[in-house]
């Protein structure tokens, strides 16, 4: 048999992120920058609200550090995390900005500009060091999935010199799936 006479068919694969975003459903964002330092800690999150009837995937987090210390950030699963937390709702889109009416994300990010305190309960899974004026990036593909109720938060702590002060904002990407 000769290759001309193979029937041959087009397979094509993209990235689930990609698809998502086709459909509507991945969203990225960003919080304001928060301070690291001189004694107090800062934290970001997804946040999938009690009455969301979404499952969170969390595909992406960045972390950038704008100063010359290291930050040491911890990864929570499920936490209480200190403080109530604000909002940057103008800080969020869809990735997919043709779509004639804009989806609108479930999930929350909430962020803690300045602590002293500390995340209670849940689990803190990994923690990874952010050098000095460098951007981390951690790609999780969707693994992290949180029901209603739950989260993923990014802790963030001095490494290095606890009297110094970093400016750090935080990036997530994610997919939502209803329930």
């Amino acid at each position: 048999m000769f290759w001309k006479d193979l029937k041959l068919q087009e397979e094509v694969s993209i990235p689930v992120s990609l698809y998502k975003s086709i459909q509507g459903k991945y969203f990225v964002g960003q919080t304001e920058t928060l301070h690291v330092g001189s004694g107090s800690n800062a934290w970001a999150g997804l946040i999938n609200p009690h009455k969301s009837d979404v499952n969170l995937f969390v595909n992406v987090f960045t972390i950038s550090n704008f100063s010359n210390d290291y930050i040491t950030a911890e990864i929570w699963l499920n936490t209480d995390p200190p403080g109530s937390g604000s909002t940057a709702p103008d800080k969020i889109s869809p990735t997919n900005t043709a779509i004639k009416l804009l989806p609108k994300n479930k999930v929350e990010i909430r962020f803690e500009d300045s602590t002293s305190d500390v995340p209670v309960n849940g689990v803190n899974v990994y923690e990874r060091i952010v050098p000095p004026n460098t951007t981390l990036v951690g790609e999780e593909d969707g693994k992290f999935i949180e029901a209603p109720d739950g989260n993923y938060v990014v802790f963030l702590r001095p490494s290095t010199s606890p009297s110094g002060n970093s400016n750090v904002i935080v990036a997530f990407g994610w997919w939502e799936k209803p329930r």
